[in-house]
């Protein structure tokens, strides 16, 4: 599993034309479900996201979580975080999960983190999405090898 986790102010998916997600003050996850990840694995990473405090407190440090912002999630699954360009050009995704493996997981993962955070939007699995935001900092962790 992969986590592009991104602090940011703002963040919106677009789909179609019509905005599927929306956020403020929050993260930004693009998530990429590999071959061999399971709903433990998606604990796993999910309860590490939340624990990360990243948030600036009052003395200017990043002390301050999720949670302790009251900050919003905007969960995007993303296969090609899972691109193999050792050999050629053209990325190969072997290592991405079959789609309707992905598919479930990524839908357990967006359940487990609604059960934890009071505003959590998505975009589709599989569409073809208009991703914008405006990255706090910038602020980018990528999560992965947990």
């Amino acid at each position: 599993m992969k986590f592009v986790i991104q602090r940011v102010t703002s963040a919106k998916v677009e789909i179609d034309g019509e905005i599927a997600g929306r956020i403020g003050r929050g993260y930004l996850v693009l998530i990429g479900i590999g071959q061999e990840d399971t709903e433990e694995t998606a604990d796993r990473y999910l309860s590490k996201m939340l624990k990360l405090r990243i948030f600036e407190d009052e003395n200017g440090k990043t002390n301050r979580s999720l949670a302790d912002v009251n900050g919003a999630l905007l969960l995007v699954s993303q296969f090609t975080l899972y691109a193999d360009v050792k050999h050629g050009n053209r990325p190969g995704f072997t290592q991405a999960g079959a789609p309707e493996m992905a598919e479930k997981l990524y839908r357990y993962l967006v359940e487990q983190a609604k059960k934890q955070v009071p505003v959590v939007e998505t975009g589709r699995f599989g569409a073809d999405m208009k991703v914008s935001l405006v990255n706090d900092g910038p602020f980018t962790i990528l999560l992965e090898d947990l």
